[in-house]
């Protein structure tokens, strides 16, 4: 785990904005501003899932490399507010996580939420927001955001299989290609809404994505697979000529209102 006195809420890494791609991280980091400490938590929490997506600030940087598409990722840890869960969802700060109590969220004042939502939950999202925007502007057309995250191979004593998982809500435009590109190579095992479903009210492909019309796909890797460098250059240089060959569709910049698998937007 990080500390900084001077704490960014999340970084923008520069791309070609003409592409018409936007990458976004929600969970790529396991930093907590100096001011918070460890959140009564010992070191070796800030190692483990539940604090951030291991594997993913490498996979996205290198991905926005070999794609020269812009990129968002949050810098704080999810255990200190979760940027992929909406301001009125029980999960947004977590007091128990994975079998872990995070005794510096408890008890957790209207006060001390909101604050978190002011400093961290909101300019994140609105730097995700202005890049669309940007993005949108530069390129003339609705861009293509692609989320990677990724999930831990054992959870609650029960083994995932999948190498790769697809979440999606109701738009499948990005999904369909991703999913056939992927399901084409030998030995990989794609999850398809799995190890989650997509359709989360409120998360950040929802607030960003499903609420404009956007398409967009969520990808989930598996940790062991991308922990080390090596693992995360490969499922980098695996998915960026894929993305890039569904980014050049002209059916992944349009507009489409698709509506929500959790109810009415």
């Amino acid at each position: 785990m990080t500390r900084n006195t001077s704490f960014a809420p999340y970084e923008l890494v520069e791309g070609d904005r003409a592409k018409g791609l936007v990458l976004v991280a929600d969970h790529a980091c396991n930093a907590l501003p100096e001011e918070y400490g460890d959140l009564g938590l010992p070191a070796a929490e800030f190692e483990r899932h539940i604090a951030y997506d291991i594997g993913v600030e490498a996979v996205t940087r290198r991905l926005a490399a070999l794609t020269g598409a812009p990129a968002v990722m949050a810098r704080f840890s999810r255990l200190l507010i979760d940027p992929n869960r909406g301001p009125d969802d029980p999960t947004l700060i977590r007091q128990l996580y994975d079998g872990t109590v995070i005794a510096g969220n408890y008890p957790m004042t209207a006060a001390e939420r909101k604050r978190r939502i002011e400093r961290f939950y909101n300019p994140y999202h609105d730097a995700v927001a202005a890049l669309i925007e940007a993005v949108a502007r530069a390129s003339g057309a609705a861009p293509l955001v692609i989320s990677i995250h990724s999930f831990t191979p054992f959870m609650q004593g029960r083994e995932r299989p999948w190498h790769v998982g697809l979440l999606w809500d109701s738009d499948e435009r990005a999904i369909r290609p991703l999913r056939a590109a992927l399901q084409a190579e030998r030995g990989l095992v794609v999850g398809d809404n799995e190890p989650y479903d997509g359709a989360l009210r409120g998360d950040t492909m929802f607030r960003h994505c499903t609420t404009r019309g956007l398409a967009h796909a969520l990808i989930e890797l598996r940790q062991d697979l991308i922990v080390a460098e090596a693992g995360a250059a490969e499922w980098a240089e695996r998915l960026a000529p894929i993305l890039d060959a569904i980014n050049a569709r002209p059916d992944m910049h349009e507009v489409r209102m698709a509506g929500s698998r959790t109810g009415p937007l």
